[in-house]
């Protein structure tokens, strides 16, 4: 009995093809028939073969390296889904395609932000960057980022990143659209939003699609009230108080992201209103909390591993040259209203 680890060579021994065609599999190569790498991929399940990405790396003059870069403000908890789903995501991908990511958090309210994100590309080799939101709608960032020869892909980008860059996210803005739609279906006329941080354009465009479902209703800035979140629970349990305060006197609370309308929910617990008798609350993401607060949270799914993977995959189709455009590509995935217990007809 051997306890040697399989080599490349084993694989093109028992797949029939040359060492060569093994590596351009490995490595996402092109011209290479679907045949072929079939029967690649399945001695390499057979062997249990492991690349060794390291090596490769040497071999190649690339490190394989991805960096996926999140903003952190220490004054604040993270969002603990949105930032993990996506990391998970990204490692799915990775995994798959024979690269390494390192998940890096970089305070972005401090003047050198910019220079922490590039010295990445230099102090870790790092092959490419996908940047999170704010870092995504980042224009400057981003063409410094492409000016030192390193590709990059935005994730959930606002504004002109969107059109000029890579990336992958949802329609938000038509998820704020959709499910201020079913709001209002359900007759509500009065409401409190709980808003994301001052300049974060994915979540700012989820306010616009509500704004403009009501606006086609005929109402306007006189039927919410609005306050700015972190997209923490703890900031849906301080600002809903105040929404529920409020002279409008609000029927439904509409939350940026799920994290702070379970903070909004548990306020209203605390003040002994009945949900969704009483108010209706709502949220986005449709994270696993969404599914396990009483009641289940309606919210907007987008499927945030997903988004992670996909990043991943443009990410290395853009390193390697394969199946993709010149100009820039942004992969929208779907997203669906999902309707639970905390929503009712007014």
């Amino acid at each position: 009995m051997t306890t040697r680890r399989p080599t490349i060579d084993d694989v093109a021994r028992l797949s029939g093809v040359a060492r060569v065609t093994v590596s351009r599999v490995l490595n996402g190569g092109p011209n290479v028939r679907d045949e072929v790498r079939s029967r690649v991929m399945r001695a390499v399940e057979a062997l249990d073969y492991k690349v060794n990405p390291q090596a490769r790396g040497l071999a190649g003059g690339s490190s394989r390296l991805l960096a996926f870069v999140f903003a952190s403000d220490p004054e604040n908890d993270p969002n603990s889904y949105y930032e993990s789903a996506l990391e998970l995501g990204a490692l799915r991908g990775c995994l798959a395609l024979g690269y390494q990511v390192l998940v890096q958090n970089v305070p972005n309210q401090t003047p050198d932000c910019h220079k922490r994100v590039l010295e990445l590309i230099t102090t870790q080799r790092c092959d490419g960057l996908i940047l999170s939101p704010p870092y995504s709608d980042d224009v400057a960032l981003i063409e410094a980022v492409l000016a030192q020869g390193c590709k990059v892909v935005t994730v959930s980008p606002g504004g002109p990143a969107k059109n000029r860059f890579d990336g992958v996210g949802v329609d938000d803005e038509a998820g704020g659209y959709d499910l201020a739609r079913e709001l209002l279906r359900l007759g509500h006329r009065r409401f409190g939003f709980i808003a994301g941080l001052e300049g974060h354009l994915s979540a700012d465009l989820r306010l616009k699609g509500f704004q403009r479902a009501l606006a086609e209703q005929g109402l306007g800035e006189g039927d919410y009230a609005m306050v700015r979140g972190d997209f923490t629970f703890r900031s849906g349990t301080h600002l809903a108080p105040g929404l529920l305060d409020h002279p409008l006197g609000p029927t439904a609370l509409v939350c940026a992201n799920d994290d702070m309308a379970a903070g909004a929910l548990s306020a209203a617990h605390a003040r002994g209103l009945s949900i969704p008798k009483d108010l209706s609350i709502t949220g986005f993401d449709d994270a696993p909390v969404a599914a396990i607060v009483w009641p289940p949270l309606t919210t907007v799914h987008q499927p945030v591993k997903v988004l992670g993977q996909r990043a991943v995959e443009l990410l290395v189709a853009r390193l390697t040259g394969v199946d993709i455009a010149p100009e820039p590509v942004f992969h929208q995935l779907e997203h669906a209203v999902v309707s639970r217990q905390t929503t009712a007809a007014t």
